[in-house]
């Protein structure tokens, strides 16, 4: 099956794009440099995208050229033959995590049709989003978290003391923390890595029912087209500190400062969702070396077939 110049041979090559960027930063993990890990995981990723038969086009990347050498936005990948596909990535989600050896590093990226992800800038985003098999609206991104929490546990058919929402652990998320208690839910809080954070809303067994609060923009259209694949909901709005972040949202065709957008706006087109697992954590596990080989967990899925596979690789070393 294929939707726009998507199928599952490019699901499946993607896949292998973010097993070799999680391999490549695993040799950092535990070491203290982030810079190091995440180069290491830009450089496979890009070595892997160049050998895909595709015209790619990163849409969220690295930076703008100026600020990074490669997987800039607008950089060109793939072999310029194939489909016209739009890509979104993040080589090392949790520089901070691989460093320091901490659970939930990922090797994260998503691909489209062209034009269809939001060329999101790099600023703060607020964030709402759950899983699959809700009502449309179950939450809204302008209520109160707990009355958020409330909604989704009728919806769910649940006391709200059996939601449990993952919030990333900031001093920004101070109100949202307290208000999601005063209805007395549960809250996983996270140190980093917000992509993770959202796609836990996809699998039961994480036990995770929602994802509330501001993290980056572009890892909110990430995490939009891993819930486009699944049947998810997600809101987010732009956050702006300075008119520097509004010029620079400006420059990638952003009018509206205040807009609110749904899913399917932050991805519009069919898309495919890839992450692999650097360090263990409740959605993957880790990169794992023994017997001479190196052993990856994977997540694709795509939203052309609704399929999600959780792919568990072992090769040789230098394989």
């Amino acid at each position: 099956m294929s939707g726009g110049g998507l199928d599952t041979n490019l699901a499946f090559a993607m896949a292998r794009v973010a097993e070799r960027a999680a391999i490549a930063s695993e040799g950092m993990v535990g070491r203290g440099d982030e810079k190091a890990a995440d180069q290491a995981a830009v450089d496979a990723m890009r070595t892997a995208l160049n050998e895909i038969r595709m015209k790619g086009r990163i849409v969220i990347g690295e930076g703008e050229r100026d600020e990074a050498p490669m997987l800039y936005i607008g950089e060109e990948v793939g072999t310029g033959e194939g489909p016209e596909i739009d890509i979104a990535l993040d080589p090392l989600e949790g520089t901070t995590l691989t460093a320091k050896a901490m659970a939930n590093a990922l090797a994260v990226l998503a691909v489209s049709t062209r034009n269809g992800l939001l060329h999101a800038p790099d600023v703060y985003m607020d964030k709402i989003a759950v899983g699959s098999g809700y009502p449309a609206g179950v939450v809204d991104i302008d209520a109160k978290p707990g009355d958020n929490a409330e909604r989704l546990a009728r919806a769910k058919g649940v006391a709200v003391r059996e939601i449990t929402a993952c919030v990333l652990d900031r001093p920004r998320h101070a109100d949202i923390i307290a208000d999601l208690r005063r209805v007395g839910c549960r809250i996983l809080l996270i140190t980093d890595g917000d992509v993770a954070g959202v796609i836990n809303t996809t699998d039961p067994e994480t036990g995770v029912d929602l994802y509330v609060g501001q993290g980056g923009a572009p890892e909110g259209v990430l995490a939009a087209a891993a819930l486009k694949c699944v049947g998810g909901q997600m809101q987010g709005r732009l956050v702006f500190r300075n008119d520097a972040e509004r010029t620079r949202a400006e420059r990638v065709g952003v009018t509206d400062f205040n807009r609110r957008y749904d899913l399917h706006e932050l991805a519009s087109g069919e898309t495919i969702f890839c992450a692999t697992g650097v360090t263990k954590g409740g959605l993957l596990d880790g990169v794992r070396r023994s017997g001479g080989k190196v052993h990856t967990h994977t997540l694709v899925m795509s939203s052309f077939d609704g399929m999600v596979r959780s792919i568990r690789t072992s090769s040789p070393v230098g394989g």
